[in-house]
């Protein structure tokens, strides 16, 4: 299988969708999700790792590969900017596609329409679930046939360990026929707020968090292990021709309502509203695959999500994540490490371009790191 997938890769026939339409606002930063720094030593943003993995992956199978990068209304102007003022972080301008996702208005807690001044509606980003939509009718479809794309690895912009050119997964997907597939961690605990795969009157599906009973949720089988512990992480394989069938066979996927605060016009200015955003997702194309695989992987490889200011799954849990990794790496290599901080945490960095897993850091042989005033960098 993995001889499949690096055999795709090297005959151009997979393309690169990321979804990429959140701002960092929740972070404290003004500006895309995807320009936020997050290298806990190279200070590289959530773009720029995802682009060196990109840069990787041509550079070991000879041949460039097409990056959809799906953006919103509220963003889509400064990635494309953050882009061009980084000289597209190496890659060609010509493999990277900027298209945007659908609006939609959002509704007060009465089911009122709300607004965003005094002419104009409130519109909120579609959900990720747009981007299958998107990417038909921006385009980014009829090129990824120009091209000669066969499948599209999808990936989140907020987890900076998404290894989208991983030839195990795309070799297995290709070899079993499958339409979308998807990766899975074992769920840290029963309150994770992760979907989880499982079949739905026999069809194989996604069951958002918010939508599994408390009493399924906790669930647990003879070993004590969650009976719904396989936790989606947004990694997936996605065929053309299936994106192409379902905006065919006209698209919809079902709407998912969010409740969130905003700010919207009322009464002749801006004010703090809760309101109910509707938002579709991906993964519900899910039970109208023909054929899945899903591949259980490793979550402190592959699954460290910025999504928090603080706590869980925010900027300081994810640069833990990746020194971890890297020293667990620089460990296995008998080389040193930099003195822990007050944290026990070693600050080492591994840069995508000179490997992205253990068995390629070891194969490249021990060399020294940068001494940068964060840490070490390897590169």
């Amino acid at each position: 299988a993995r001889e499949h997938g690096e055999a795709l890769l090297a005959r151009g026939q997979v393309g690169y969708l990321i979804v990429a339409g959140g701002q960092a606002s929740r972070l404290g930063y003004e500006g895309p999700k995807g320009a936020y720094r997050i290298g806990p030593v190279s200070d590289w943003s959530l773009f720029e790792i995802h682009a060196r993995r990109l840069r990787a992956a041509a550079e070991r199978y000879g041949r460039p590969a097409p990056w959809y990068v799906m953006t919103s209304r509220g963003n889509d102007a400064q990635t494309r900017q953050f882009f061009e003022d980084h000289g597209y972080f190496g890659l060609d301008a010509r493999d990277v596609l900027f298209f945007s996702q659908a609006m939609v208005p959002a509704l007060d807690q009465e089911g009122r329409i709300l607004l965003a001044a005094e002419d104009r509606l409130f519109l909120a980003p579609n959900g990720h679930g747009g981007s299958l939509a998107a990417f038909a009718s921006s385009g980014a479809l009829d090129d990824a046939r120009r091209r000669g794309v066969k499948h599209l690895s999808y990936f989140q912009v907020d987890n900076p360990l998404a290894p989208p050119a991983d030839t195990l997964f795309l070799g297995l997907h290709a070899l079993e026929g499958a339409s979308m597939s998807s990766k899975v961690v074992a769920k840290r605990d029963a309150g994770e707020k992760v979907g989880v795969i499982g079949r739905v009157d026999g069809k194989l599906s996604c069951i958002e968090y918010s939508d599994l009973p408390t009493e399924l949720r906790e669930a647990r089988d003879e070993r004590g292990t969650l009976r719904f512990g396989a936790g989606n992480i947004a990694l997936h394989v996605i065929d053309v021709d299936f994106v192409d069938e379902l905006n065919r066979g006209g698209l919809q996927l079902p709407w998912h309502l969010a409740r969130k605060s905003m700010n919207v016009w009322e009464g002749g200015s801006m004010v703090a509203r809760q309101g109910v955003k509707f938002e579709t997702f991906v993964f519900d194309a899910l039970e109208r695959s023909p054929r899945s695989v899903t591949l259980e992987v490793e979550r402190r490889a592959e699954f460290s999500p910025v999504k928090n200011a603080a706590g869980e799954d925010s900027p300081a849990t994810t640069r833990a994540d990746l020194c971890r990794l890297h020293a667990h790496w620089v460990r296995a290599a008998g080389l040193a490490l930099p003195e822990p901080d007050e944290f026990g945490l070693h600050p080492v960095e591994v840069d995508p371009l000179l490997a992205e897993d253990l068995e390629t850091f070891l194969a490249r042989g021990k060399r020294s790191p940068e001494i940068r005033g964060r840490g070490h960098l390897y590169r």
